[in-house]
């Protein structure tokens, strides 16, 4: 079945979108878009019966390395050159109300 997409929908979609577009282009838009919906239309005739779901066509294996615990660098090394320390931790100015 195939499904036309009216210059008058491409005018609606515009104006929801806040486009404008030239006649010329909601003609081209019309049917640019028509047949697109028409291409994945075609996908539903497909008969898929017995074909398993999939996310990815290649069979992918997680290729992160294995998270190890390493010593971290001296708290105090670290904060020795910061303007200003509290508790620890860096204390920087508020710059959110």
């Amino acid at each position: 079945m195939a499904v036309g997409i009216t210059v008058k929908d491409v005018e609606y979609l515009a104006e929801a979108a806040k486009f404008e577009f030239t006649e010329e282009q909601k003609q081209k838009f019309a049917q640019a878009l028509s047949d697109i919906i028409n291409a994945v239309d075609r996908l539903a005739e497909v008969d898929t019966e017995g074909v398993q779901p999939t996310i990815h066509v290649l069979s992918v294996k997680n290729i992160f390395r294995e998270d190890v615990v390493l010593p971290s660098m001296d708290r105090d090394i670290l904060l020795k050159n910061a303007a200003d320390v509290q508790d620890g931790c860096y204390r920087v100015p508020k710059v959110v109300e």
